[in-house]
């Protein structure tokens, strides 16, 4: 098993007037050709939007978008005819397909936080489609499934799945062995480990090759725990 501890304060920062976003791999003119893609992911992206503000309508092709929101409210349009706001604890599955327009909006109720992945999709030329569930996870409850086999969202990548794990403080969850395992703290803190120092939130594993791997939360910790097999 190889692993890669991704520090929050390595990812490249963007600034806008109402919006701040870190991006964890190589995005417009910020590029490291060790950071390209993990697997089928191209993008992580974790943004915070003022009120009211966020990326107006644009076009995508080609790319599975999976967003989920950490905090506030995320007003969502897209050429589907979709229009709905994502709430803390929602996520919403965007597969662009051969191309659609969307926009990402903070709702005029406040700021708003979310996290975005986009998957290379296995048949990029597919219709457009968008799906979104609700997921109501709580400490105890282990990972819970968001998409992929077992959970109530699909996505275009063969093999691909999304949990989320809401731990309380000196609770522990064991990460699943897979091919590739990407785990990235939204909130909270992990306890040093034998594979590193204390990680804490935007922090994340990115694991080869990987065994069940066994982590404690340090506090209240939501992480977000995407395998690929």
């Amino acid at each position: 098993m190889s692993v890669e501890i991704r520090r929050g304060s390595s990812r490249f920062v963007e600034r806008e007037p109402g919006r701040l976003s870190h991006h964890g791999f190589s995005f417009g003119p910020h590029f490291d050709p060790e950071r390209l893609a993990f697997g089928p992911m191209v993008c992580h992206d974790d943004h915070l939007l003022g009120r009211g503000t966020g990326f107006e309508e644009h076009p995508h092709q080609g790319l599975e978008i999976i967003t989920w929101v950490v905090s506030g409210t995320l007003v969502h349009r897209d050429g589907t005819g979709t229009a709905v706001e994502l709430g803390a604890g929602e996520c919403g599955v965007l597969s662009a397909g051969a191309g659609v327009r969307h926009s990402e909006i903070a709702s005029d109720a406040g700021a708003a936080r979310f996290v975005q992945v986009w998957l290379t999709p296995d048949d990029p030329n597919l219709a457009p489609a968008y799906a979104r569930t609700s997921i109501a996870a709580a400490p105890g409850d282990g990972l819970v499934r968001v998409l992929g086999a077992g959970g109530p969202l699909t996505v275009g990548v063969a093999r691909a799945a999304l949990d989320v794990v809401r731990l309380a403080g000196g609770e522990r969850v064991t990460l699943p062995a897979a091919a590739k395992v990407h785990a990235f703290l939204t909130t909270g803190a992990l306890l040093r480990s034998s594979l590193a120092e204390p990680l804490s939130a935007g922090d994340a594993f990115c694991m080869t090759d990987a065994s069940a791997y066994e982590v404690t939360a340090a506090v209240p910790t939501e992480m977000l725990v995407w395998t690929f097999a």
